[in-house]
């Protein structure tokens, strides 16, 4: 980005914001964290569930902060000495504000939701995209009521392509986002049984994605998963929504993005598509088939945003897993080495299946096992016990020796395994730590996944704490 991203008078008539202070003339990003603000940024003081960014307003200063955006409520409790612009609601004045940066854009813009795979997607697009111009995309997973208001606001006016992740677990969250964005493509990766805690059916979870479709700008694209059981459900919905044109993405005979074959490696994927009637060939750097479909939906997006296909298909080469979304890391223990696979940020039954594939792909020594170490999945209702004990088919079937879980749920899952294949069952990730430490040698491949309320987290830094991190040529020779 070259220039400032805000001039101070375009951020006051956006959010209809009072001046207080020596104020820049612009600032040059947003932030919302006082501990990574940069300098010469903007600090909005956002309340969130556990604490209220006014009382980070002077650790913001501190810190370089340009100015700071405060709530008129709140203004008498600013001791800290820093140049403000007050405003009725601060969360309000930064939706404002996204909605100003997106009336000012001239960006391409893709919007992401989906059961599984957004933040990769998100990411993948951001690589491809980037080959042919400047991209801004969402970081992290900032896909909620603040987290899309927040990266939109960061969107630069002279970008060529901006990238939004949309999330949600309740209908109608996703309809107030899209509209703000107004994306001119929407990709759903899947629609599958996740947060069935707060929904009836997956036909609901269906219809909550569908929303998206909803904030597409007159003319724009839905590039939907045509092997998904409910892409007939979201076409209509693309219908309703008066959506111009609808892709399919799969390997489903009539999919406008069709996967024409794939050769599936440890470390990588080679892929030959059919996207929207022009056959590419390309690699991606990250290991499994839920991201090679998923890449079919990237190029069908890049191809609708008018990027050169080429070059974004080369450019997928460069995908890397996100921590704790299959990062894999080489560990030097007791008899050599031995790869840990961290998967611990999230976890729902369909992506412990496409993580249980992978750990079946993933290299062993001459003695090596595949060991899984598995936390709840949360957010799936009364089938939740169901659900995690139809998972002992899919171990099996991946070639999995041993498994590890933790947590009330997983304890179905534990019950339905054969005796051979337990290690060990705990209440929770803290109580089994101990024991999957213990049982872990060389040669293993070692896969850590769980819903990020199952902390399973821990278990990936207890093991890299006990064992140091080696050079990948650690490991020992892959055997079959």
């Amino acid at each position: 980005m070259s220039g400032p991203l805000w001039t101070v008078d375009a951020m006051v008539a956006a959010m209809r914001a009072e001046r207080a202070g020596a104020l820049p003339d612009a600032i040059g990003g947003i932030s919302i964290d006082s501990r990574s603000v940069a300098p010469g940024e903007a600090f909005f003081a956002i309340k969130g569930d556990t604490h209220d960014g006014h009382g980070f307003v002077g650790a913001a200063f501190k810190n370089g902060a340009g100015l700071a955006v405060v709530a008129e409520s709140k203004r008498g409790e600013i001791t800290a000495d820093g140049p403000l612009l007050v405003v009725p609601d601060v969360l309000a004045g930064l939706t404002d504000l996204a909605g100003a940066a997106r009336a000012r854009a001239s960006a391409k813009v893709i919007a992401v939701t989906g059961s599984v795979g957004k933040t990769s997607t998100k990411e993948a697009l951001r690589l491809a995209l980037a080959r042919d111009g400047e991209t801004h995309a969402s970081v992290a997973s900032f896909n909620n009521h603040w987290g899309v208001p927040l990266s939109l606001a960061r969107l630069p006016e002279q970008a060529r392509y901006g990238i939004f992740e949309i999330g949600m677990n309740h209908a109608g969250e996703i309809t107030p986002l899209t509209r703000l964005v107004r994306p001119d493509v929407a990709i759903i990766t899947t629609i599958a049984p996740v947060h069935l805690e707060f929904f009836k059916s997956v036909d609901e979870i269906a219809d909550a994605k569908a929303e998206i479709f909803l904030g597409l700008v007159a003319g724009g694209a839905a590039v939907i998963n045509r092997d998904n059981p409910q892409f007939a459900r979201l076409k209509r919905s693309a219908a309703k929504a008066e959506v111009a044109r609808v892709i399919g993405f799969g390997e489903h005979a009539r999919a406008e993005a069709r996967l024409i074959r794939c050769a599936l490696q440890p470390e990588g994927s080679t892929v030959e598509a059919d996207i929207m009637g022009t056959r590419v060939a390309y690699k991606i750097g990250a290991p499994g088939k839920h991201l090679v479909l998923n890449s079919l939906a990237v190029l069908a997006a890049a191809q609708l945003a008018g990027a050169d296909l080429a070059l974004a298909a080369l450019a997928l080469a460069e995908q890397r897993p996100a921590a704790g979304r299959g990062t894999r890391i080489s560990l030097a223990v007791p008899g050599g080495g031995a790869l840990l696979i961290d998967e611990s940020y999230n976890a729902n039954p369909l992506s412990m299946r496409a993580a249980f594939a992978l750990l079946g792909q993933a290299p062993v020594g001459a003695r090596g096992r595949r060991i899984a170490v598995l936390g709840d999945m949360l957010e799936l209702g009364a089938a939740g016990a169901e659900l995690h004990r139809e998972l002992a088919g899919s171990i099996r079937d991946n070639g999995i020796d041993i498994v590890f879980c933790a947590g009330p749920l997983m304890e179905a899952l534990w019950q339905a395994l054969p005796s051979e294949r337990r290690g060990g069952y705990a209440k929770d990730a803290e109580t089994l730590q101990a024991e999957v430490l213990a049982a872990v040698s060389g040669g293993d491949a070692v896969m850590v996944k769980g819903s990020f309320g199952s902390r399973m987290g821990s278990i990936v830094k207890g093991l890299v704490r006990r064992y140091p991190v080696s050079a990948a040529s650690d490991l020992a020779p892959a055997q079959g």
